[in-house]
């Protein structure tokens, strides 16, 4: 192993930082974009504002320690790649007159999909649909709110991978419902108390073992049985950390938590789902996120999260972030997608303004568009759009 330039032995990191973030007690720092792809150099005050500056190639210590400090900011831009290609896949599409209530209203369960609307519960399969009964979720209180312009509260749906369980929770809300569809009652009424829930999404998921973890406090989270509601875990002192969305890894071994905490900052963590259960309460943090949360996330693999948002600035650059879910460690990132985002096979699929976007994470780059083609639920590399009556599915192959 060689001395890295920042006079350090240790591997190097593939970036830059000014020569005063190379020791213990550095200042904080900006994030200047260079203009390549989304690659960026950490300089303290004195050397963004300098026009050549003194930058050296770090070493991992002196990265990770200097992105910690990068509290001032960003400067610079990015670069957006595009390389599209053509995408291998297949379509299909039928008449469906189901109307769901919102974008995050239709989800996989075996054999096709369930769908919230005005009605109640839809099950859809490739032939056919039927209504299943209404749901009656808690109405939201009137209270005063701080609303993001572009968070609006409302319903979204959640379905157990074996389809017997469904729940209707309230995004930047305080109730939801967990539904038991096989027997037709409901298992638990949820509620999160009111505080500062305009923020987040309802922190709700469904977990391996005919489980599902649920906020019950503003800054508690615990886990249920599915077909009890029997709580699983026990009550610990609130956390001061505000819960938002939950994403299970793809083992169902971990639990990917988008939220913050006070004064505010971003904060995603990553939960050991069965030390979790067996008492542990530890919060590991992902990422210092400055003031960006409730941004889509995806699990690429079981080691690697995909966090969309660029900088800790409001409104983040477009474009994602990978960070290893055990160390949270910055191992890449890339400009451009903005939208809701999947993982499947490696890639990343974002469904943006103009269509289905997919990303290659290993270029950094776009490979390729559907265009016009606006889906809103996905299960294992196939993408479900149900709008003007008609369901169309686009499955990826390969």
């Amino acid at each position: 192993m060689n001395v890295s330039p920042c006079g350090h032995l240790a591997p190097a990191a593939g970036a830059r930082v000014c020569a005063h973030l190379t020791t213990d007690n550095g200042p904080a720092c900006f994030r200047v974009f260079t203009g390549r792809g989304a690659r960026f150099d950490l300089l303290c005050q004195e050397c963004a504002d300098t026009k050549e500056p003194e930058l050296l190639d770090a070493c991992v210590g002196c990265f990770d320690r200097a992105e910690e400090l990068a509290h001032l900011g960003r400067r610079g831009t990015t670069e957006v790649l595009l390389r599209d290609r053509e995408l291998p896949g297949t379509w299909t599409t039928r008449p469906c007159p189901v109307t769901p209530l919102n974008d995050r209203c239709l989800v996989p369960v075996p054999g096709g999909w369930l769908a919230l609307t005005q009605a109640g519960f839809v099950r859809i399969d490739d032939e056919d649909q039927w209504l299943l009964g209404p749901v009656e979720p808690a109405e939201e209180r009137d209270v005063e709110r701080f609303d993001r312009p572009d968070r609006p509260r409302g319903p979204a749906l959640h379905a157990s991978a074996d389809g017997r369980f469904a729940a209707v929770v309230s995004d930047y809300g305080q109730y939801g419902t967990v539904v038991d569809l096989t027997e037709w009652v409901t298992v638990l009424d949820l509620d999160r108390d009111w505080d500062d829930n305009e923020w987040t999404r309802y922190p709700f998921a469904f977990l391996d073992g005919g489980r599902f973890a649920a906020a019950t406090a503003c800054d508690r989270l615990d886990v249920f049985d599915a077909a009890t509601g029997r709580l699983l875990t026990e009550h610990a002192d609130d956390s001061g950390y505000f819960f938002g969305a939950l994403l299970p890894s793809p083992s169902g071994r971990s639990l990917l938590v988008d939220g913050w905490a006070w004064h505010p900052v971003g904060i995603p963590l990553v939960i050991d789902c069965a030390a979790w259960l067996a008492g542990d309460r530890n919060l590991p943090q992902l990422a210092d996120r400055g003031d960006v949360w409730d941004e889509p996330m995806a699990w690429l693999d079981e080691e690697t999260i995909a966090l969309q948002g660029l900088g800790t600035e409001r409104p983040p650059l477009d474009g994602v972030e990978l960070r290893a879910a055990a160390s949270g460690r910055l191992i890449g990132q890339f400009a451009g997608p903005k939208g809701r985002m999947w993982a499947h096979g490696g890639l990343l699929y974002v469904a943006a303004e103009a269509g289905l976007e997919v990303w290659d994470p290993a270029e950094g780059a776009r490979a390729g568009l559907l265009e016009g083609f606006a889906p809103i639920a996905h299960h294992d590399g196939a993408f479900a759009e149900l709008r003007n009556d008609q369901l169309r599915i686009w499955a990826t192959v390969g």
